[in-house]
């Protein structure tokens, strides 16, 4: 997982450089310094569990915004579970991990569980699709990304509409812009059960190269993708879209609260991260729960989080996670 990759070829859960899980502890130790209470205190028991609450006195909480929501959006009244990867990569999560067939099945059984769990929002179904996958090398263009064309996305596309999913087409840009690999997914983009995700961890300035450091992205380039997607909701005259923006730093989401919010666009603040449940839950109330946006999910890692959060866990947090994804 280490090994530099190629350009052309899919790289492991994310670019070479410093691995997946050097990176997330990495990202840890700046949830450490980040808060005032010491160690021992960030780290209770995970059983019996409880919330973990980290004191941030650098960043104080950022007042909740709301507006009103159409009726025919999908949250707040729903819950949105994903299975996150590339079909091309076995590395990259759960939707490239197993055969279509039985990944399909397991995310089937994935839903019910939470639909047992809190039966007062219905379950939708979704794949979440990396089309856009960065890279540890320059590639055509040096823009350290390689772009996953509809040869990849056909498939998926076809599994989510015969079954009435949703899809995620999901973004790392490299050291290219959200306008530019924005382009290329209108066509796709224009259908009403495909919606967008952004990953600023692999959004880099020139210089940087993804894997190397954790990238960053602004508000400005989020709203980029929120103008887009709002003209798209006008011109089809479709339910408003879903715009997935992942985070596990404080530092990975710059001007959050430049963020615009459109009745068109509905934004969810993905917290990603792996570890036990203890770690995930200051990590969700660092980048979710004091700086909110609009919408919280929460990424859970089938190899990675040890153990994972149980349902009943997830559903304590706050706010309530209303985008599952795992990986």
């Amino acid at each position: 997982m280490n090994r530099t990759v190629p350009h052309g070829t899919l790289q492991g859960e994310r670019p070479a450089g410093v691995s997946f899980r050097m990176r997330h502890a990495l990202a840890f130790l700046l949830v450490v310094l980040a808060t005032a209470a010491p160690l021992s205190a960030q780290l209770p028991p995970v059983t019996p569990w409880r919330p973990m609450l980290a004191v941030d006195t650098a960043h104080p909480p950022l007042a909740s915004r709301r507006i009103p929501v159409r009726a025919d959006a999908l949250l707040p009244t729903h819950r949105i579970v994903a299975y996150y990867g590339n079909t091309r990569s076995t590395r990259m999560g759960i939707l490239g991990q197993i055969p279509p067939a039985q990944m399909m099945a397991k995310l089937e059984e994935t839903a019910k569980s939470w639909e047992a769990a809190d039966s007062t929002r219905p379950v939708l179904r979704a794949l979440h699709l990396i089309v856009t996958v960065a890279q540890a090398s320059p590639g055509q263009g040096g823009l350290y990304r390689l772009r996953h064309g509809d040869a990849i996305i056909e498939p998926v596309a076809k599994w989510a509409e015969e079954r009435g999913w949703l899809l995620f087409l999901d973004v790392q840009i490299g050291q290219s812009t959200v306008a530019e690999e924005l382009k290329w997914l209108v066509p796709w983009l224009r259908k009403p059960n495909v919606h967008l995700g952004l990953d600023p961890e692999f959004a880099m300035p020139p210089g940087g190269v993804p894997g190397k450091r954790i990238g960053s992205m602004d508000a400005a380039a989020v709203n980029h993708a929120i103008d887009l997607l709002a003209k798209l909701v006008d011109e089809e005259g479709i339910p408003p879209k879903i715009l997935v923006v992942h985070r596990f730093t404080i530092r990975m989401l710059t001007n959050e609260e430049k963020i615009t919010l459109d009745p068109r666009v509905q934004v969810v603040i993905d917290a990603d991260g792996f570890g036990a449940p203890a770690l995930k839950q200051n990590i969700y109330d660092l980048v979710v729960t004091r700086r909110p946006v609009q919408f919280a999910g929460l990424k859970l890692f089938y190899k990675n989080d040890k153990p994972m959060m149980t349902l009943a866990q997830v559903l304590a947090l706050r706010p309530v996670p209303l985008y599952i994804q795992y990986q």
